[in-house]
């Protein structure tokens, strides 16, 4: 019986120490990104030259759109180029993509990554651009997009992230994932830059110095998760990455849970892969170079979907109550996990922007009992699913 008690009180204690400081990690960057300001760079005086890659693979309709939209940003025309990388594109799409005053690289793989794309897309660029923005099939920026990220390389950054926002919140799922993404955008990002700490690459509305962007491309041959390995092997040469909060950049969010189901088991593949890959190097990054920013990104890489935490931290609460009840003392009090508890929703809570807060958000909660033992499932179906490129469909319809 000893012994049974023992071995569960360790349980309780491991259990407790990943996801008490989990919880911590989310409340104090969330709390103090609310708090404290960040800086913003003063409006540069000279402009820089932009090569704009729009990875494109099917969904040739919505990439018209896209590629439209890049084109008629306000920047002056000389100072950006727009390059799409057409994969498995129809060729009617292709007739009317050149009629257009952009370039098209057409590509062909049998297994078909981002990483490849953009880096056949970079033997393709000619010399004589400062930085390279790369942009999802989907995204459209705000007309000031350049500007913005143009302030930040001018007062020495080598890396932007820009802000990538929701442009549709036509379904539950959706609305869930827009939301989803404005907490990481607070906590991952904005946040981070307020501790002097990387924020963390999305994969699409960031942009880096292209030298910078061409050596680091030809590093990364990740089947997912080409952004998370790029902001290991920036952060590792210590290398930071800035945020630029008012750069937008439109996404379209998930809308159809199944497709949600597929985009979620990518990340996670790839999120697991990526911390086997360069998870032991995080420590010896700590202690003999003193990179905590490179620590912090294998941390980031060890952590659950905060849709997880939502679900476990009140089960796990459930269990040390009732554990107390049936024999007192075994892992930590049900008070501790009552405060790591409460640290958590608010941490979470906290990085919600306030026009979010409406019926729509009320009625989306709904669905977040389904997501969570969605993604609880996927945990344990990831088996495989770095080994191919998965792709996420769009909807068409999407507003």
């Amino acid at each position: 019986m000893e012994i049974i008690k023992f071995v569960a009180s360790v349980i309780m204690w491991a259990a407790f120490i990943y996801l008490g400081v989990y919880c911590l990690y989310l409340f104090i960057f969330s709390v103090l990104g609310k708090l404290v300001p960040i800086k913003y760079p003063p409006v540069a005086t000279s402009l820089s030259k932009f090569v704009i890659y729009i990875c494109a693979y099917k969904e040739d309709e919505i990439l018209l759109n896209s590629a439209a939209n890049a084109l008629t940003l306000d920047y002056p025309t000389d100072k950006f180029h727009v390059c799409v990388i057409a994969d498995s594109l129809k060729p009617e799409t292709l007739v009317k993509l050149r009629q257009m005053p952009l370039q098209v690289v057409e590509v062909f793989f049998e297994n078909s990554t981002k990483s490849k794309a953009l880096n056949k897309a970079i033997e393709n660029t000619v010399p004589g651009f400062d930085a390279a923005i790369v942009y999802d099939i989907d995204n459209v920026a705000a007309p000031d997009f350049l500007y913005q990220i143009n302030n930040y390389l001018q007062a020495g950054e080598k890396v932007v992230q820009g802000h990538r926002i929701a442009k549709n919140s036509n379904t539950k799922v959706a609305v869930l994932d827009g939301i989803s993404e404005e907490i990481n955008n607070h906590i991952f990002r904005k946040a981070q830059r307020v501790f002097n700490l990387s924020a963390a690459i999305i994969g699409s509305g960031m942009a880096l110095e292209y030298s910078l962007f061409k050596t680091t491309m030809g590093q990364i041959d990740a089947v997912g998760g080409f952004d998370k390995e790029m902001g290991l092997i920036l952060t590792r040469q210590k290398i930071g990455v800035a945020y630029a909060e008012k750069a937008y950049v439109y996404d379209e969010k998930v809308s159809n849970p199944e497709v949600f189901k597929k985009q979620r088991k990518r990340w996670l593949s790839a999120q697991f892969n990526l911390l086997r890959k360069y998870g032991m190097s995080g420590f010896s990054e700590l202690f003999l170079r003193g990179n905590f920013d490179y620590f912090n990104e294998i941390y980031q890489m060890s952590i659950l979907p905060r849709v997880l935490m939502l679900g476990l931290m009140p089960f796990m609460l459930f269990i040390s109550l009732f554990l107390w009840w049936l024999t007192p003392g075994i892992g930590p009090s049900w008070q501790l996990w009552a405060l790591a508890t409460l640290c958590c929703y608010v941490g979470i809570l906290a990085a919600i922007p306030g026009p979010y807060f409406n019926i729509q958000l009320l009625k989306a909660a709904l669905k977040l009992p389904l997501i969570f033992f969605t993604m609880l499932l996927l945990l344990f179906k990831l088996k495989g699913a770095n080994k191919k490129f998965i792709h996420t469909t769009h909807d068409h319809t999407a507003a």
